[in-house]
């Protein structure tokens, strides 16, 4: 079973249009984790685009509310992120390598000189007993790369399976697949967890978690928009089903 976890960024990112606190990101998490997600997941910024610094204790002590679930926060090391998460030590923090004019994440860790970078870091978190998730694309150089660094799992950055599935069919899609498939079967071969996210929505989920079976996915643009419709508790229990089913 995939473990579900709600990134809440866009949440955020409505409420902080205007200046009244709506809609409420507190209770927005705890609808999602009332409809079952396994945790949630936030990326701040440093211009707290979306979720601000003030949002982190709330969120960190509503999650503990619940047993067994799980806080995961995730965004550049070598930014804001360090100070961040020593302070409210989540269960799990990912290294994202975004750049700051970047409106969301485009790639993964690469081998070499940036994972090398952040290896220091990611043994002073494990020290803190905070797990540590590196997010890469899907090659086997990268997912080795992290091993060496120190990791305790990848994330696999999903956004070329999730544009493949959109816009080059079915066979498109499963060549795609092919190389997710490798980089977590290598990861395992390493003692590493599997976890991926980006672009994933209620279409292209259930066929990548057959084939990838990973160990948790978070996804929070499309769950936010399928929310919309289904509404927010609608459309956690959607994902966490589909999740529980693969």
């Amino acid at each position: 079973m995939t473990h579900f976890s709600a990134n809440i960024n866009r949440v955020a990112l409505l409420r902080n249009s205007r200046d009244n606190g709506l809609p409420d990101l507190l209770h927005a998490a705890q609808t999602i984790l009332d409809a079952g997600a396994a945790g949630i997941t936030v990326h701040p910024r440093p211009d707290e685009r979306h979720i601000r610094l003030a949002d982190i204790a709330p969120l960190a002590a509503l999650v503990a509310k619940y047993p067994g679930r799980e806080f995961n926060i995730e965004g550049n090391p070598h930014h804001n992120l360090m100070e961040i998460v020593e302070a409210a030590l989540p269960q799990q923090a990912t290294f994202v390598p975004d750049a700051v004019n970047t409106p969301t994440s485009n790639r993964g860790f690469a081998a070499g000189e940036e994972m090398h970078a952040v290896q220091p870091l990611i043994a002073r978190l494990i020290a803190k007993g905070v797990r540590v998730s590196v997010f890469v694309d899907a090659n086997i150089a990268s997912v080795e790369a992290a091993h060496a660094a120190g990791a305790d799992r990848i994330e696999l950055y999903t956004e070329p399976y999730a544009a493949a599935f959109a816009h080059g069919g079915a066979a498109a899609a499963a060549r795609c697949l092919k190389d997710f498939v490798a980089a977590a079967e290598r990861a395992r071969e390493l003692g590493l967890g599997v976890n991926a996210g980006h672009d994933l929505n209620l279409d292209n989920l259930p066929d990548f978690l057959a084939a990838v079976q990973p160990d948790e996915v978070s996804i929070g643009h499309a769950l936010v928009a399928d929310a919309l419709w289904l509404g927010l508790d609608g459309a956690t229990k959607r994902y966490v089903s589909i999740c529980k089913s693969k």
